[in-house]
Order: structure tokens, then sequence, then C-alpha cells
């Protein structure tokens, strides 16, 4: 009895629509803090993996702003984390990090509007 594979699908298809040309609207710099005596750089909250701050949404809104920065930071995330952060400070970051990038409070970072 021979086996059967299935067969791929020719790709020659015009798209409906290209996700790989599409460009962000705004300028991704990325959001500079002084924070204990040294800079730390966040990349832009629009540049983040959507698939990682939407599964930080699942943790509620205190997972978002922490898996959020976490991100951000990258390997700077250990030092920052090491430094005391009075809860007042951390909401105000997080509000200045959304405003640098042109999120406004209470949207989704993972959506870019």
């Amino acid at each position: 009895m021979a086996t059967r594979t299935a067969t791929k699908p020719a790709d020659d298809q015009p798209f409906d629509f290209n996700l790989d040309a599409v460009e962000a609207e705004v300028e991704l710099r990325p959001f500079r803090v002084h924070f204990g005596g040294r800079r730390f750089e966040f990349t832009h909250m629009q540049a983040l993996d959507a698939w990682e701050t939407i599964e930080a949404a699942e943790s509620g809104d205190i997972g978002v702003v922490v898996n959020s920065m976490k991100l951000a930071l990258g390997d700077q995330w250990a030092d920052f984390r090491a430094v005391p952060m009075p809860q007042h400070k951390l909401m105000r970051l997080f509000k200045a990090w959304q405003a640098h990038s042109g999120v406004q409070s209470g949207e989704s970072e993972a959506s870019g509007t």
C-alpha cells in the first residue's frame, strides 16, 4: 500500500494583506529614564512583541506594567529591578512611557493605537 502525503498548494496567488510591508506610523525611539543614578532605555511600547504583551494582560494590570517593562528593558531588567521602586514612581514612569509611545492610558500597548 502506498503512503500518501499532503501536497502543499502553490504560493503563487496575490496576498490580501502583506503584513511584512507594514511600517510603524511613528518613530519608535527608545524611552530613556534616569533612575538609581544611571540611564535605562526602554524599547518603544509599539515595538514590543505583541504576543508577549497580550500574554502579560492575562496577569492583570500590574502584570502588564511589570512584564512590559521587563520586555522593554531586556538585559537591563536585573539592574533596573535591583533599585527599590516606590509604587507612586512605578505608575508615573509607566504613564510617562505610555505618553512617549503615543499610547493612551487604559489602552493596550499591544494595540498600537
